[in-house]
């Protein structure tokens, strides 16, 4: 979460994946060499640096393992025009899983095969809701964001996010809302009280169809923000079509990620790292955590060499 530093409290809502595996995590390792199969990554606080400049250390390691015939994706926050460029100079070709699990995409044709979108009542009460707080807001759709006004003190914190953003007069009544694919999702941002209240006012309108985490935006003393998406998607469903779609079982995958929205596949994956600056919550439910941090990277270079024996 970029704009939260990936620091501080978070708050997750109605049909949020963040919660405990059903099996403890030391208890899922895997210790038999040659059980993982595939290897999937969070991006910003994981491979990337405060900069959003990929490790080069950790991204050989990458490269060396799929040298080796080994399964390799990503699976971040990011939409997937923001992914998409270090997911080239990886050289991953495959599905990459975008916003959080909501949107998958083959990167080598740029082809979507999952989409989790909200459209129709639930896209507008989402829109009812952020509207009647008076939030800066921002709506994700169709590999695009789209903001007004409101939301240009904000822009450097989000630019990351997509190559793609679009100044609308006034995003509440832009065309997106009415995208046939749905929203990707929609970040808005505000006081904590109004946010607070936002939350509140969509998970009655849109009940288990959203999932809504609310957090603090640490470079903004005051400010706090809410990512809603469609509950259908998250990081662990994704990593569960991922393993799908290389042929192996969830207990053969490996991630590694820092933040509360890494959680979901924690809880499934074979084996689950968590960076060194990760949250405790964090850290208490992956199976190993790294002394590795993003500041320096490593950490994926790290999780590559205990679990498949492969240097990069």
């Amino acid at each position: 979460m970029a704009l939260g530093e990936k620091t501080g409290e978070a708050r997750s809502g109605a049909g949020t994946s963040h919660k405990a595996a059903a099996t403890p995590p030391k208890a899922r390792r895997n210790k038999v060499k040659g059980a993982y199969k595939l290897l999937a990554v969070d991006l910003d606080g994981t491979l990337l640096d405060h900069n959003g400049e990929p490790h080069e250390r950790d991204v050989r390691a990458m490269k060396a393992l799929m040298d080796r015939g080994y399964a390799v994706s990503i699976i971040t926050g990011r939409l997937y025009s923001g992914t998409r460029p270090t997911a080239e100079i990886v050289g991953i070709k495959g599905p990459v899983a975008c916003a959080d699990g909501s949107h998958v995409v083959r990167v080598s044709n740029d082809e979507t095969l999952v989409h989790h979108g909200l459209r129709g009542a639930n896209a507008r009460k989402l829109r009812d809701a952020v509207v009647k707080h008076e939030l800066a807001t921002f709506l994700f759709a169709e590999d695009a964001i789209v903001y007004d006004g409101e939301g240009e003190a904000y822009l450097p914190y989000l630019r990351t996010w997509s190559a793609d953003m679009r100044r609308a007069e006034t995003v509440a009544d832009d065309k997106l809302w009415r995208a046939p694919s749905g929203l990707t999702a929609v970040v808005a941002l505000g006081p904590e009280a109004a946010i607070s209240a936002a939350v509140d006012e969509i998970h009655r309108g849109c009940k288990d169809r959203a999932q809504v985490t609310a957090f603090p935006v640490k470079r903004i003393p005051g400010n706090w923000g809410l990512i809603a998406r469609a509950s259908s998607g998250t990081k662990g469903t994704a990593l569960e079509w991922l393993a799908e779609h290389h042929g192996c079982t969830l207990a053969e995958t490996v991630v590694v990620g820092d933040w509360l929205n890494d959680v979901p596949m924690f809880s499934v994956s074979g084996r689950a790292f968590a960076m060194g600056q990760a949250p405790d919550p964090v850290k208490q439910l992956a199976t190993d955590v790294l002394e590795e941090t993003s500041e320096k990277g490593g950490g994926i270079a790290t999780a590559i060499r205990s679990c498949f024996g492969v240097r990069g």
